[in-house]
């Protein structure tokens, strides 16, 4: 005995994706930047946040992506990051994300191997735009001050780069 044949079959899939579909999220959405419904500032500022998304229902995600989709990048952090770790070998670089993923080397004069994943998340000049995480060979992460000083030397080069630039 046949319960439903293809015609009610189709019309029973599509009521219920139309019905899903109804059932969006009016105004919640996900958002990176501005207010959070308790008040606090979510993002530093709306120039800060990467992306803007507000979804609210499954048809958006078919639909023309609307945000700005591209992440600026300071070139001289850009630079400085591959310019301090070259003596790790790089195993993936995305610029239009800001993330630099190298394997395991041995800095000169060390005799620990190390891997980095370095994140330039803005096109500012600044701390706030860097987050460098190393790791040792054994999988565990190194001290706090080991990354901060590997940042600081990312930033000093990255200075230096742009007081040259603007010599020429």
């Amino acid at each position: 005995m046949k319960l439903l044949n293809t015609p009610s079959k189709a019309m029973l899939i599509m009521t219920v994706c139309l019905a899903t579909a109804a059932c969006g999220n009016k105004g919640g959405g996900i958002r990176v930047g501005g207010e959070s419904p308790a008040g606090g500032n979510i993002a530093h500022n709306r120039e800060t946040a990467p992306m803007n998304y507000e979804r609210s229902s499954i048809w958006d995600v078919f639909g023309p992506n609307k945000a700005d989709t591209n992440v600026q990048v300071n070139r001289y952090l850009w630079a400085a990051s591959l310019d301090v770790l070259s003596f790790l070998p790089v195993q993936s670089v995305d610029p239009f994300t800001g993330v630099i993923i190298t394997g395991y080397g041995t800095p000169p004069g060390g005799g620990r191997a190390y891997r980095a994943v370095v994140h330039v998340s803005d096109p500012a000049l600044d701390a706030r735009s860097l987050n460098v995480s190393l790791q040792t060979q054994g999988g565990r992460a190194v001290a706090p001050a080991t990354s901060r000083a590997v940042e600081d030397a990312i930033l000093t080069r990255a200075r230096q780069l742009r007081v040259r630039d603007k010599k020429l």
